[in-house]
């Protein structure tokens, strides 16, 4: 519909010149009775032009050349609103399209040929996986399956720190456990790894390799089994939620190819850095910041920044159109660091998009579950999966925009009723599937040849939805928003809801049935579309 609106404008500013120089926004309004498109382009002109707004929309309604099988009619509201009336035999033409595409419909090659590449989670082996870092998990996901649908070829990629200071604790606190184990009194620091899978993993330990390590290097063969323990953990339970990662890369393997190193040089060379207090600087005042940085301590330690710069220097180097960071709001103030370094070596920053999500609260009967992973008083993604499965988890971490705080509420995650979107969703759909394997009974099957019938406001408002998928998945995919799927689905059920209570299908005359049997389907096929991209399954029987 949009299209064809800018395609009749685009022919009228042939004549109106100054449509040419204003940038068309077409807008559905939140009153049915205003239409289903508005525009605003009157009032924009009216400096310009030095008009009355409702002037110049006459003016260009005037020269709009349409199709009044297409619009139906187009009206002038309040200062100068423009709003367009569709006829409904040509909203119903979604009803073809869909059935046609099927999985396909809401899909575009828009970006075909273009390279994304999405980090996420990129949780460190420390211990197993959060809420927390299953909301990482799950926006990081669903941004990858969202890119893909508007025709990216994404590549889904696990960055972790197995350098520094937490791996010597997590090797030194599996260290501590297998020396407790064996008999030895310690005094276990109040800073280590406090959770049991800490003296799971030491209890391997003693069985694999007896008393034989009492002198072992923390960070030898107790930090790699550790490493190795977690990080098999770490997978399984995101295997859980249907991920699956292209590409793992780590902190390690940017020293042992020596890029920590080059970028140290190039940094000297192209006179960025100092030396200070037997440390390393960024000259961040000269990139814009308002202090230089340490990004080697005197240790001869790098800070985050170095690493994190190096491992996106490769990023670019692999030639990627789009690279996709999704990170907790811990890194809020820390992301324009990196992004400062990568734009002084004169690398493209606006390739990078950086989405910040805010952190999870678990509440139980009203309560809030406190969350700690050093001191093993949290919850684990595996039991927010076992509590209430893996739909529902996807779901709710999608529902929310990630810039507002998530209050997972288990009490609501667990209701089997219209109240939980997650069972609201997948209860119209498989209603729908219901409802189709109950006409085979009846000999009826869908059919588009009567659409034309489809004039009742209900049918009229679910055809409206329907059309506004395609829109709806392009402008979520490209403004990095999965919430606006769920909020569209959830008015898409809704509206089927509606339609199914007001417009029966078995009962009604033949070719009535058959169009609205159509509608039904079409309104499946979306459903089950849109949470797919979303990575929740679309029951046929509940």
């Amino acid at each position: 519909m949009k299209n064809y609106l800018e395609k009749i404008f685009k022919e009228a500013s042939q004549k109106l010149t100054f449509l040419s120089d204003v940038e068309l926004m077409f807008e559905i309004p939140k009153t049915i009775s205003h239409g289903d498109f508005s525009c605003n382009v009157a009032m924009m002109l009216t400096k310009k032009l030095k008009k009355n707004p409702r002037q110049i929309a006459e003016e260009i309604i005037s020269n709009l050349k349409y199709d009044e099988d297409i619009i139906q009619k187009i009206e002038i509201a309040g200062p100068g609103f423009i709003n367009f009336f569709f006829t409904p035999s040509f909203m119903a033409k979604v009803i073809e399209n869909i059935l046609t595409q099927k999985e396909n419909y809401g899909r575009t090659d828009k970006y075909k040929g273009k390279k994304a590449n999405v980090e996420f989670v990129s949780a460190n082996p420390t211990g197993p996986l959060t809420v927390g870092h299953g909301r990482n998990a799950v926006i990081g996901d669903t941004v990858a399956n969202m890119l893909e649908a508007i025709g990216y070829e994404v590549e889904r990629e696990y960055y972790f720190n197995n350098a520094g200071r937490q791996m010597r604790v997590l090797g030194d606190s599996v260290k501590q456990r297998y020396l407790q184990l064996l008999g030895k009194k310690i005094n276990f620091p109040e800073d280590y790894y406090q959770g049991e899978y800490i003296k799971e993993i030491a209890g391997e330990m003693v069985k694999e390799f007896g008393d034989s390590l009492k002198n072992e290097n923390p960070e030898g063969k107790f930090k790699e089994k550790a490493e190795g323990v977690i990080f098999n953990d770490i997978k399984k339970s995101l295997k859980l939620l249907g991920l699956e990662f292209d590409t793992f890369s780590n902190e390690n393997t940017l020293f042992e190819e020596g890029k920590i190193e080059a970028l140290l040089s190039t940094f000297n060379k192209k006179n960025l850095s100092y030396e200070k207090d037997n440390a390393v600087w960024l000259k961040f005042t000269k990139l814009g910041g308002e202090q230089d940085k340490v990004i080697v301590k005197s240790s001869g330690e790098p800070t985050y920044r170095l690493p994190d710069i190096a491992y996106h220097i490769t990023k670019f180097d692999r030639g990627y159109d789009l690279i996709v960071d999704v990170f907790g709001s811990d890194h809020a103030a820390a992301y324009p660091d990196v992004l400062a370094g990568l734009k002084a070596l004169d690398y493209d920053t606006d390739k990078v998009k950086v989405l910040i999500y805010q952190f999870v609260t678990i509440l139980e009967d009203g309560e809030v579950v406190k969350m700690s992973t050093r001191k093993a008083n949290y919850v684990t993604l595996d039991e927010l999966v076992d509590e209430v499965g893996s739909d529902v988890v996807r779901y709710f971490f999608n529902m929310r925009n990630t810039s507002s705080h998530m209050n997972f509420d288990l009490t609501l995650a667990k209701k089997q009723s219209d109240e939980n979107p997650v069972f609201y969703l997948q209860y119209a759909h498989a209603r729908i599937c219901s409802i189709l394997r109950t006409v085979v009974e009846e000999n009826i099957i869908s059919s588009v040849e009567n659409l034309n019938l489809l004039v009742k406001e209900e049918e009229q408002q679910l055809l409206k939805k329907l059309n506004k998928y395609e829109e709806e998945i392009l402008y979520a995919s490209e403004n990095f928003e999965p919430h606006r799927i769920c909020s569209y689905l959830e008015e898409l059920a809704a509206a089927f809801h509606k339609f199914y209570t007001f417009c029966r299908i078995l009962g009604s005359e033949k070719k009535l049935a058959e169009a609205r049997l159509a509608l039904a389907e079409a309104t499946k096929i979306v459903l089950q579309n849109g949470l797919g991209i979303l990575g929740v399954t679309a029951p046929e029987r509940m």
